[in-house]
C-alpha cells in the first residue's frame, strides 16, 4: 500500500489517489486473522459452522459464541472482532423485530442481509466512525417460499448470495473443499458432517491455538424450519468423523 503514512488511511471517508479506502482494507485484514466461519446451503436447509479459537485455557467452554440466532428462522455467523459481531447480531434482531411488527411475518433472509449490508456500508461513510472489523454469514429459511437462503456480508457493505461460502483465516482452503461438494444433493444432517470435516481440515495446529467447533442448523425436516444448535450427540459424532478423516488424510501423505 503505497499511500500508507500519507494520511489516506486516517479516515474511512477519505479516498486514496487510486480510489481505495484503506480502513476497509484494514477491516478485511481483521477478518483474515480470525477463525474460519462457513455456511452451507443444502436442499433442505442451512448449516453454519465456526472455528472459535480458544485464547485461554481458563475460558468457560461455550462462552463468547460467534453464531447468533437472529429470528426463529435465521442465524448469523461472524468472523472478525467479537464485540463487532455482537453489535451486528443485536442490530439484526432489531431489524427482524421491526419487520415482524410492521408486516406480521418473519423477515425474508435476503431482506435481512440487505438491511445489515446497508448498516455496515453506512459505517464507511463518516470520519467519526470506523468500518466493522468482521464479515458475516446470514442463513435462513423463508416463511413464504420455504426455500433456504445464504448470504455473506463484507466489511464494505457488499453482500452476495451463495450456495456455500467461507470467511476468516482458512477461507481459501474451505472454499476449495466446499466446491467439491454437491450441495444441492446433500441433506442438512449430511452437511453437518461435511462442515465439521472442513473446519477441522483448515485448522492449522502448528500456528493456531486450540479451538471449539460451533455448529447450528436450520432445516425443514430436522428442526421444523427453526434455527437451532446442532444436538450435542450429533455434533460429537461429526467431530469424531472429522478427526478420523483428518488422521486418514495424514496417513496417506
Amino acid at each position: 500500500m503505497t499511500s500508507i503514512g500519507t494520511g489516506y488511511d486516517l479516515s474511512s471517508s477519505t479516498y486514496s489517489p487510486d480510489g481505495r479506502i484503506f480502513q476497509i482494507e484494514y477491516a478485511a485484514k481483521a477478518v483474515e486473522n480470525a477463525g474460519t466461519a462457513l455456511g452451507l446451503r443444502v436442499k433442505d436447509g442451512i448449516v453454519l459452522a465456526v472455528e472459535k479459537l480458544v485464547q485461554s485455557k481458563l475460558l468457560v467452554p461455550g462462552a463468547n459464541r460467534r453464531i447468533a440466532s437472529v429470528d426463529d428462522t435465521a442465524g448469523l455467523a461472524t468472523a472478525g472482532l467479537l464485540a463487532d459481531g455482537r453489535h451486528l447480531a443485536n442490530r439484526a434482531r432489531e431489524e427482524a423485530d421491526n419487520y415482524r411488527d410492521t408486516y406480521r411475518t418473519a423477515i425474508p433472509t435476503k431482506t435481512l442481509a440487505e438491511r445489515l449490508a446497508m448498516y455496515c456500508q453506512a459505517y464507511t461513510l463518516y470520519s467519526s466512525v470506523r468500518p466493522f472489523g468482521l464479515s458475516s454469514i446470514v442463513g435462513g429459511i423463508d416463511d413464504k417460499s420455504g426455500e433456504p437462503n445464504l448470504f455473506m456480508i463484507e466489511p464494505s457493505g457488499v453482500f452476495w448470495g451463495y450456495r456455500g461460502c467461507a470467511v476468516g483465516k482458512g477461507r481459501q482452503l474451505a472454499k476449495t473443499e466446499i466446491e467439491k461438494l454437491k450441495l444441492e444433493e446433500l441433506t442438512a444432517r449430511e452437511a453437518v458432517f461435511e462442515a465439521a470435516r472442513i473446519i477441522y481440515s483448515v485448522h492449522d495446529e502448528a500456528k493456531d491455538k486450540s479451538f471449539e467447533l460451533e455448529l447450528t442448523w436450520i432445516s425443514k425436516t430436522e428442526t421444523n424450519g427453526k434455527h437451532m444448535p446442532v444436538p450435542r450427540d450429533l455434533q460429537q459424532e461429526a467431530e469424531r468423523g472429522a478427526k478420523e478423516a483428518l488422521d486418514a488424510a495424514m496417513d496417506d501423505d
